[in-house]
């Protein structure tokens, strides 16, 4: 048996490696070119502004809801349709945003929830709703 000699001839017989490093190099551009960068979603805090600290916090407009239906706004009887004028009337005197409507728990939820929408239509921004039991 005949033994092959290595000679210098094998030394030089390797793989090019620079077309493929180009390749890649050519996809890593690719998706950094493509790629979206997305900003992270979460809760944004409400922080209150340094002159708002200085004010006098504003009074909520109290409204109460018996278990007949009927309404009370501002210590009077107030028919549902005249929700909305009242509550103007009170935003005009008073500087607030807020509203808590006391419900007794035999109230009917219909009447509950329109108040909580006549509310809104006026321009109360924060209405809060606490049931009353007996």
């Amino acid at each position: 048996m005949k033994r092959k000699k290595h000679g210098s001839g094998d030394d030089d017989a390797q793989i090019d490696m620079t077309p493929m490093l180009d390749i890649v190099f050519i996809m890593l551009i690719f998706f950094i070119v493509t790629t979206t960068f997305s900003s992270e979603k979460g809760l944004i805090g409400n922080r209150p502004k340094n002159d708002q600290a200085q004010q006098t916090p504003s009074k909520a407009l109290s409204v109460r809801i018996d278990q007949n239906g009927e309404i009370q706004m501002v210590g009077r009887i107030v028919d549902i349709r005249r929700v909305v004028a009242n509550t103007q009337t009170y935003l005009a005197e008073n500087a607030t945003e807020s509203a808590a409507i006391q419900a007794h728990e035999d109230a009917e939820h219909g009447i509950v929830v329109e108040v909580m929408d006549q509310l809104k239509i006026a321009g109360i921004k924060n209405v809060s709703v606490l049931v009353k039991k007996d």
